[in-house]
This record gives C-alpha cells, sequence and structure tokens, in this order.
C-alpha cells in the first residue's frame, strides 16, 4: 500500500541528524553542522545550526536539511510526498515554526511535527496507546526530557538544557539533575498511579542512554528498573517512520507548529 510513497522521518539533534525514507536500507547519520563560507579566503567556519534540540540558525539549519534531504535521495529521488520531523517537548511555537520552515523549505512538501519523546517511545517498541502510565526518558546532546506517556500522548513532561556533553552523554554534573528531575516527574503521578509506574520501568533513548553511571543513579533515584533502548540513538528516527506508515500508534501523531 505505501510502496509508492515516499515519506521521509527526520530528527534534527544538537550533535547528529539522523533522517531515513520509506524502503532505505540504513538510517542516514551526519554530525549537524555546516560550513558557511566567508566571501574571501579561507575554508569558512563550521556552524550548528541545532542548540539545546532547538533551531538557532534558520539559515543553517536549511542548509543541514538540504544535507540531510540529499542522504535519502540515495534510495529514491522521487519528490517527497511528506516530512515528519521531531521537536522537543519544550519547543515554543516560534522554535517548532522554525523547524516547519526549514523543512518545508528544502522538502517542497506537507511537513509535519511530532514530539521527540513520544517518536522515540514508539521507536523503542513501547506502548504509548495504554492508559497505564510510562516513563521515558531522551537523552539527548544538547536537551534531556523526562515524560510521561498514555493514551498515545505526553502527559506530563519536564525538560534539562545541557550546556556540555562527553563523548558518551551527559557530564558528571548533570547526572544528578537529570536524576533528580526525572524523580521529581515520577512523584507528579498520583499516588495511586505511581506503583505501576516503576513496576514498568523507565526507558531511557538518545545517544547518552548507554551512559552507566546515569542509569544506575536513575534506578536509586526511581527505585524502579532503568533500561537503555536498544540502538537508543536511532529510537526517535525510527518512531518517525512508524508514525509515518502506523499514525494510530499515537493519538496526536501530527502537530501542527505551535
Amino acid at each position: 500500500m505505501n510502496a509508492g510513497r515516499r515519506l521521509v522521518a527526520l530528527d534534527l539533534g544538537t550533535a547528529r541528524t539522523r533522517s531515513l525514507i520509506l524502503g532505505g536500507q540504513a538510517i542516514a547519520d551526519r554530525p549537524s553542522a555546516v560550513v558557511r563560507r566567508s566571501s574571501g579566503a579561507g575554508e569558512g567556519d563550521v556552524v550548528r545550526p541545532v542548540r539545546h534540540g532547538m533551531v538557532a540558525d534558520r539559515g543553517a539549519c536549511a542548509r543541514l536539511v538540504r544535507l540531510a534531504l540529499r542522504d535519502t535521495r540515495l534510495y529514491d529521488s522521487r519528490p517527497l510526498e511528506r516530512v515528519l520531523a521531531g521537536v522537543p517537548v519544550a519547543a515554543s511555537p516560534g522554535d517548532r515554526e522554525a523547524v516547519r520552515a526549514a523543512v518545508a523549505g528544502i522538502a517542497g512538501c506537507e511537513v509535519a511535527l511530532v514530539e521527540e519523546p513520544l517518536a522515540a517511545a514508539v521507536g523503542a517498541g513501547l506502548d504509548v496507546l495504554g492508559a497505564c502510565p510510562r516513563l521515558l526518558l531522551d537523552v539527548g546532546a544538547g536537551i534531556v526530557e523526562a515524560v510521561i506517556l498514555r493514551d498515545g500522548v505526553v502527559s506530563d513532561a519536564v525538560s534539562l538544557q545541557l550546556s556540555t556533553t562527553t563523548g558518551t552523554g551527559p557530564t558528571a554534573d548533570a547526572v544528578d539533575s537529570i536524576a533528580d528531575m526525572t524523580a521529581g516527574l515520577l512523584r507528579r503521578l498520583p499516588a495511586t498511579a505511581r506503583p505501576d509506574a516503576r513496576a514498568r520501568g523507565l526507558v531511557v533513548t538518545g545517544g547518552g542512554a548507554h551512559h552507566e553511571h546515569l542509569l544506575r543513579r536513575l534506578r536509586t533515584a526511581l527505585r524502579a528498573p532503568v533500561a537503555a533502548a536498544p540502538q537508543p540513538q536511532y529510537a526517535i528516527v525510527r518512531g518517525l517512520m512508524r508514525l509515518c506508515l502506523q499514525p494510530a500508534l499515537a493519538g496526536r501523531p501530527a502537530l501542527p507548529a505551535r
């Protein structure tokens, strides 16, 4: 049914940008950086257009989107029909519009936005449609978001912007803040819902999900099972593609800029 459609999932991250086309053989993965060349001689400056998961430089972000979509043309050169792009839960209406505009200006097709932790949960194989709350923590290079998912939506969320990270995730100084933030989110659930949420545990996605000290600290703070999703760095882009194909996996898969 979808064989003739050209759909792309796009995860614009602070450190890495990942894209996946329907029918493609692999996830395209590139640094979230472009070279801005000056009018004079020289090699130009490296610009990182995404900071804390948000668009910081619209022009440079459009160039990054062009590169990411060019990667998908290795598998299919037909015009795009639809792009599903991720945005942090913490993104403001202006942040969401910046993503939509950057992608639409290059893709020339319909662009829908999905909150990244919801996409990550779908990509990790969690049941996001159930009424029982599920805890997920997405650890990116620039922003960390802890969410409660139920009935196909993010029902509650907290976030922390990171100023620096290591090659494997948040710095030691940030680990305690992330654990305390996530434990605080769990405490915001009604007392009757907390035992079930603890029993189901916390799933961690994002590039920092294999940070062992963070996982240990989370287990202590939550008093619950904590595990990294399989290939956690690709959970968002895989979830976006699943939502392209099966929007019923979530009650509100495609969000307008808001």
